[in-house]
């Protein structure tokens, strides 16, 4: 998929231009030390073209999305501000778009967000006022058409690179494809999928999804994450919802001896990229080493991804 650059995306522009696009993550801390994001910079700078901010996640308060984008702005990053819906109605949420455009930012990701039931303040009031699916429309509406969801105009658009989020592993598996579908009628520029450990199964998400032509309007983003042991992975596939973890990657992990399984995980990780990148219709990974930010570089460069190409 190719076409006009639309925003200053550093990331539209190298996956616009054809280029397998890298994207990393980086979490905000649980305080207000500016530092801690700039440590974390330090690691992951020049490792991918844009790093997520992520916005709260798992329901846990953290530092703002928008504060730590602008920070690693100050470092010389890209980032991609991540949005959920859990937190804002939709004045809060057309409010923080302007916000985090008028910073800088350049790339947003259109999230549900997880339920407060799983952090750290259970009895907090969700809000949910739009869905992801209308937070990706609000967004396209408000840069392509310069208008507010009321209907008034907006007198400077904010131009942002529109993302979200894809689970190809969650049932009913028929509805996965279909859903993408829709999140791209709904003006979804680029997708970032759960973690990918069952190859398989994503390879037939894959295929139903080529043969929707869904690759040609969409540029997909496989997520892949590093194990950092055995036990890491056990508790993937028994506690996270939605993560398919096979048998066969247990057994890997579990066989390997415990002072190599961190580097056995990379390695899988490093394998799952060699597999994506040969895979029709992917145009990059989502590298999500989770509070593991100094492995990124190693990953990237195993599997051939650096040095990054620039824009």
């Amino acid at each position: 998929m190719s076409g006009d650059v639309k925003t200053d995306s550093g990331l539209e522009k190298i996956l616009r231009s054809g280029q397998f696009a890298v994207t990393g993550e980086c979490g905000p801390p649980r305080g207000a030390d500016p530092d801690v994001i700039r440590e974390k910079c330090k690691l992951l700078k020049g490792k991918a073209d844009a790093f997520n901010i992520t916005d709260n996640q798992t329901s846990v308060v953290r530092m703002s999305s928008i504060a730590s984008a602008v920070i690693m702005m100050q470092e010389g990053m890209e980032p991609v501000m991540q949005m959920v819906c859990r937190d804002r109605n939709r004045i809060a949420i057309q409010s923080d778009i302007l916000g985090g455009a008028a910073l800088g930012v350049k790339n947003m990701l259109c999230l549900s967000g997880d339920h407060q039931k799983f952090g750290d303040h259970p009895q907090a009031k969700n809000v949910f006022d739009l869905d992801s699916m209308q937070l990706i429309q609000t967004v396209r509406l408000m840069r392509d058409e310069g208008k507010f969801l009321s209907g008034e105009e907006i007198k400077k658009a904010p131009k942002l690179f529109v993302g979200a989020a894809e689970n190809p592993f969650a049932d009913p598996f028929e509805i996965r494809a279909p859903r993408l579908a829709k999140k791209v009628k709904a003006g979804a520029e680029f997708i970032q999928t759960q973690c990918i450990f069952n190859m398989k199964r994503f390879r037939q998400w894959m295929k139903d999804v080529v043969d929707r032509g869904l690759h040609e309007k969409v540029f997909i983003l496989g997520g892949v994450t590093p194990f950092k042991s055995f036990g890491m992975a056990r508790y993937m596939a028994k506690n996270v919802p939605g993560m398919d973890v096979p048998d066969e990657l247990l057994a890997r992990m579990k066989d390997t001896p415990k002072e190599k399984q961190a580097e056995e995980g990379i390695k899988i990780a490093v394998e799952t990229i060699q597999e994506l990148k040969e895979i029709k219709g992917i145009a990059g990974v989502h590298i999500m080493a989770i509070e593991w930010e100094e492995k990124v570089g190693e990953i990237a460069e195993k599997a051939g991804l650096l040095p990054r190409p620039s824009v």
